[in-house]
């Protein structure tokens, strides 16, 4: 069973966090969840965590700002820099001593080298693994939502003043009949060749939940943020990156930058998958996520990288998806 808490910021701004796992737990796995979407979107790899590691492991999950169950903020702090600070509160309010593992999809884990770059000694001092799943460190530069570039910028265009217009309808949240409206939308979005309709439900109530200020504000940070020299002083620890070949968002050239600059790291590229890897893969997002948390309950700094600087792995034909549902949307 999960704890539910709430870790109230120095702005007031109060996020829902929930903790599953014993406090004597050998490493903490802490889950940040992407732009638009809540911690809700990681249950297929929370339930496969505490299957395989028992007590060892204690997982926790919390909304950013302005998602899911936690409060809205004001505008000026719907920025990545700040969702690093926060990230770094979150440690001390739930796990103040330990190892962690931190594990960030799109958002999140822009919002991990934030973490990185902003609090160096504070990251060191804990840190012990990562995983980055559909996510980048190059803001936009790679993406062009599968289409060619000329069509790809009057979308970015269209999308950053759209944004614009979104940011300033304060905490109102999107209508649910809107959202059915656009789910063939958001699914060509964000998945690839398959997509389980649960999914889907899951993607949609989890937009609902998202203030129109965090959907339009946190847009221009992500689209900005430049932070390959802040990984590469993370080289030394266990490390997977995972991207779908039918990503629009985050396209494979975003992982292999990622990659690159760490060089102990496994790169997954999952065939015929979208976005939403831990929905669309579990199976590969679960064995990533076990590699690295295996090294670091090893005590093993390091795994072995080819002479490029990362293990390339491409499985050869789709993998089941995980049978766990999600949690019903309140």
């Amino acid at each position: 069973m999960s704890e539910q808490q709430q870790v109230r910021l120095p702005d007031g701004v109060r996020l829902h966090v929930e903790v599953t796992g014993s406090a004597d737990a050998e490493v903490t796995v802490i889950m940040l969840h992407g732009w638009t979407l809540d911690g809700r979107a990681w249950h297929r790899q929370l339930a496969d965590l505490m299957a395989r590691f028992g007590r060892r492991v204690r997982v926790v999950t919390y909304d950013a700002r302005g998602h899911g169950r936690s409060s809205c903020m004001a505008l000026r702090t719907a920025t990545l820099a700040q969702l690093g600070d926060d990230l770094a509160a979150v440690l001390d309010a739930v796990a103040p001593t330990g190892r962690v593992v931190l594990v960030g999809h799109s958002m999140g884990g822009m919002t991990v080298m934030e973490y990185a770059h902003r609090h160096p000694v504070h990251f060191a001092a804990r840190t012990a693994g990562l995983v980055f799943v559909s996510t980048t460190a190059e803001g936009h530069t790679h993406t062009v939502y599968g289409l060619s570039p000329r069509i790809a910028r009057l979308i970015r265009i269209a999308e950053t003043t759209g944004a614009g217009v979104l940011a300033r309808c304060g905490s109102w949240r999107p209508p649910r009949a809107l959202l059915r409206a656009l789910r063939p939308s958001i699914r060509w979005m964000l998945f690839g060749d398959r997509c389980d309709p649960s999914d889907i439900r899951l993607v949609t109530s989890a937009v609902a939940r998202a203030s129109l200020r965090s959907i339009g504000g946190f847009r221009a940070s992500i689209g900005a943020q430049h932070r390959l020299e802040t990984l590469t002083e993370l080289a030394h620890l266990p490390a997977a990156a995972l991207v779908g070949d039918r990503d629009r968002l985050t396209p494979p050239p975003c992982a292999e930058s990622i990659a690159a600059a760490l060089p102990v790291t496994e790169l997954t590229v999952c065939p015929g998958a979208g976005h939403m890897l831990m929905m669309e893969r579990p199976d590969e997002v679960n064995a990533a996520l076990a590699g690295v948390l295996d090294r670091v309950l090893a005590g093993a700094p390091e795994i072995g990288a080819t002479e490029t600087g990362a293990t390339e792995i491409r499985p050869t034909g789709p993998t089941t998806t995980g049978a766990t549902e999600p949690i019903p949307a309140g």
